[in-house]
């Protein structure tokens, strides 16, 4: 009896009840395109309003059914291979002198530049011509330097906020 039990489930994460749930899976993110589509073909907010509650549901329902069609080892081997690639993208936990001088500045300098930003423009008019694809960028500069500082960084982020740290 458990070694068919083990056969079903195996069958169920590779036949196609599997790529059923795949379909439904990617169906319940694609969803969320229509309210962006509704958007640029002006539905009034109201609509946009319905438009975004209802495929809010519809996402949930969708997921429900792709569980439910994949079944327990299905949805686990989904999930698997879908967030077993983010485990590679988390910050490792101590970097070396070289990367933290290299994730300071680049988590240094956005904010010193925004800081200065209102100063410049006063000192030098013409300055602020393009000024928000430079904003985009050092935001964009910001954000990478979380991933270069790595996961301790973050702790000692919080602990400034902590009295007692």
């Amino acid at each position: 009896m458990a070694m068919s039990d083990d056969s079903a489930a195996a069958d169920t994460a590779s036949g196609w009840r599997f790529k059923l749930g795949i379909v439904l899976f990617v169906l319940a993110f694609a969803i969320w395109l229509l309210v962006p589509l509704a958007g640029a073909m002006g539905a009034s907010g109201a609509r946009l309003a319905t438009l975004t509650g209802a495929v809010f549901l519809a996402n949930k329902v969708v997921m429900v059914a792709c569980i439910a069609v994949m079944g327990k080892a299905g949805f686990q081997r989904l999930k698997a291979a879908a967030f077993g690639h983010a485990k590679r993208l988390a910050p490792v936990k101590t970097v070396g002198p070289t990367r933290h001088a290299i994730g300071l500045v680049m988590f240094s300098v956005p904010l010193l530049s925004s800081v200065l930003a209102p100063y410049i423009s006063r000192v030098w008019p013409d300055s602020d011509q393009s000024m928000w694809q430079i904003q985009v960028l050092g935001d964009v500069v910001l954000l990478a330097s979380f991933f270069v500082l790595g996961g301790n960084f973050w702790s000692k982020l919080h602990a400034l906020f902590i009295r007692t740290a």
